[in-house]
């Protein structure tokens, strides 16, 4: 039993599968003890099954204790490995609060339905003191075999853990930091005077219903109760809000550094987002969603905004920038995506596979070659020559077709690509005409009625850019009176908010048409790639000051911040805003370490990482600095 020092003692229970590691120890146990055993999956899945109904409280806890150990087929010398797996899968947040852990390792009690023999290993090597943990025990038949546990040990019973902790009667304060409904059962006995349901693994919604509090990590316990956290800020009060599906990938990401996020599949429109933006520090969105000036007026601790996709045009950049809000967008990663879909259009429009495939499907066979041509040696035309233009004019190339392209700024032509001088050109000349453009407003009805009409006679035309490029009547003109042949559209002037929403639009139903929702970058692993690339640059900027790749802010790369405190000061681009940083800090006799500038249009940004030792005054005064928009202090 735990000596009690004073009435004021506080006590911190914390359980160990999915909370203190990232996974349930004995899931593990399992794929190490049936290698090579034919029903190895449908066992795992099984075990697994049985945890998730003990974890819910949908079964006694001695019996899905039992059947777990039944369906292992564990040895002893599975142990071992056992342990070094669960080393390598220590919850996040605990690996970084390792001086939390050790400065009240007096206070701190392991208390798991798990096993001694794999629990003590992994949580001493953290602080944690041995006699400080109360878990199970294998019991092992002379070979060495583990064919059961303690039944005497209270931890192998239903209400194991309250029947504990009434033995050990702790005086003072008991908070108590888990996964599973046998966790808060402590609680619900009047054994703790909180229960923190722990989600940073793993998300049970019977455990979430019934906690006092919802900590999606160690360093969220830490800040509401007040203790020491490695944390220099309060990470896991950030709050991050991804809309429109995006990749899972991103959510872990953001959860790994300790941030609350929320998902939401569909798109929000400006009021909903309004709404919803405040208390948001961080928002992730793809191209549906509109952040407007409304939307950011409402945003009152907004710091960044990732594009999730190529364009930014639905982010007013302006507003953004005038409140010290960086953006960023993921200008390579679907890249290859929208190249593949191109190509396979235009070889399904070219052959009118669609137009066949429909005729099959009610029973009509038309074998024939007229209206169906190869792509090798046809003239493809690329309006717009950036990412996606220039791999798919390589693309392109490989596969036999003359590509020409026009673009606004002079960019170097690859393999053996033409430049057209002017629009008008490139369109007499093509076979295959495909948009590439960014969604400026000068390029609203880049294509018209005019611009059809210098097409080719049987053009295929192809519009994986944005939806308000085209006049969509026109187009619709054209394919009618034949002048398009065939037309794939991904984008449109109007996109339903979510997949419930019809989708209205003059194109339906006509012949060698290929609509698609907006799926030019809907690959796995484009979203993957963007889901890595997007929350990388936002940690980037949020962790470290970092702007490379932002669309509206001064680009500066910085190093690592070692020992020294680093100030970001966001201020508007007027003389003297350097000189007025550098002369507070003088007047303090604060020593800058390094430096970094960098202006742009109307914005200042400037990076100072000071020596550690510094007035706090300091910070109140390069606040109210005229001019300043944001500031912030990273440690």
């Amino acid at each position: 039993m735990v000596e009690i020092p004073t009435k004021e003692q506080k006590y911190f229970i914390i359980d160990f599968d999915s909370t203190f590691t990232k996974v349930e120890a004995m899931d593990e146990l399992g794929k190490i003890s049936l290698q090579g055993n034919p029903k190895r999956e449908d066992i795992l899945r099984e075990i697994h099954q049985v945890t998730e109904l003990a974890m819910n409280g949908d079964i006694s806890f001695s019996e899905a204790l039992q059947r777990r150990v039944d369906l292992l087929k564990a040895h002893k010398d599975h142990l071992p490995e056992l342990i070094a797996v669960l080393s390598g899968k220590v919850s996040d947040s605990f690996e970084r609060n390792r001086d939390f852990l050790n400065e009240f390792a007096d206070s701190i009690l392991i208390i798991s339905s798990g096993f001694r023999e794999f629990i003590v290993p992994i949580v001493t090597a953290l602080g944690i003191k041995p006699e400080n943990v109360y878990a199970n025990t294998f019991l092992f038949d002379d070979s060495g075999n583990i064919i059961g546990f303690d039944a005497e040990n209270p931890l192998a019973k239903d209400k194991g853990k309250p029947e504990l902790m009434r033995k050990l009667n702790l005086q003072g304060d008991v908070y108590v930091i888990g996964d599973g409904y046998t966790d808060y059962e402590i609680k619900e006995a009047g054994l703790a005077n909180r229960f923190y349901a722990f989600t940073e693994n793993v998300e049970r919604g019977k455990v979430i219903a019934n906690a006092d509090h919802i900590t999606p990590s160690l360093d969220e316990f830490l800040f509401v109760n007040k203790l020491p956290a490695s944390l220099s800020y309060p990470k896991n009060r950030i709050k991050v809000l991804l809309l429109e599906n995006i990749h899972p990938k991103a959510k872990e990401l953001f959860q790994e550094q300790g941030f609350t996020v929320e998902m939401v599949k569909g798109a929000l429109d400006e009021d909903e987002l309004a709404e919803r933006i405040r208390d948001v520090s961080v928002l992730g969105i793809r191209s549906k969603t509109q952040v407007t000036k409304k939307v950011l007026e409402n945003a009152n601790k907004l710091m960044c905004v990732g594009a999730f996709c190529i364009g930014t045009n639905q982010i007013d950049l302006k507003a953004c920038q005038e409140r010290g809000i960086v953006a960023f967008n993921a200008p390579y990663s679907n890249t290859r995506s929208v190249v593949e879909l191109a190509i396979g259009e235009m070889i399904i429009l070219m052959r009118q596979i669609v137009e066949k495939s429909n005729k099959m499907h009610r029973g009509e066979w038309d074998k024939s070659a007229i209206g169906s041509y190869e792509i090798r040696g046809k003239k493809l035309g690329l309006v717009g020559y950036g990412n996606i233009g220039t791999q798919l004019s390589v693309v392109a190339e490989a596969l036999g077709m003359k590509v020409y392209y026009y673009d606004l700024v002079e960019k170097l032509a690859l393999g053996n690509a033409q430049r057209c001088k002017t629009l008008h050109e490139l369109l007499e000349i093509c076979d295959v005409i495909t948009l590439h453009t960014d969604g400026r407003k000068e390029n609203v009805n880049l294509i018209g009625a005019k611009e059809f009409e210098r097409m080719k006679d049987g053009v295929i035309f192809l519009n994986l850019s944005r939806g308000h490029i085209v006049d969509v009547p026109a187009l619709v003109n054209a394919v009618k009176s034949g002048k398009v042949a065939g037309a794939a559209v991904d984008v449109f002037p109007y996109e339903p908010k979510t997949n419930n929403e019809e989708f209205i639009n003059e194109l339906r139903g006509l012949p060698n048409v290929l609509l698609t929702p907006h799926i030019g970058g809907s690959t796995e692993e484009a979203q993957e790639n963007i889901a890595n690339f997007v929350p990388g640059k936002l940690l980037d900027f949020i962790n470290k000051g970092n702007t490379f790749g932002s669309v509206n802010f001064p680009n500066i790369q910085l190093p690592d911040l070692n020992d020294a405190h680093r100030m970001i000061h966001i201020h508007r681009n007027v003389p003297g805003i350097l000189a007025q940083i550098n002369s507070i800090l003088a007047n303090y006799h604060i020593n800058i370490r390094g430096q970094y500038l960098n202006t742009r249009e109307d914005v200042g940004y400037v990076i100072t990482d000071i020596d550690k030792a510094y007035n706090k005054e300091v910070i109140t005064e390069l606040k109210n600095i005229a001019h300043t928009i944001k500031f912030r202090m990273l440690y």
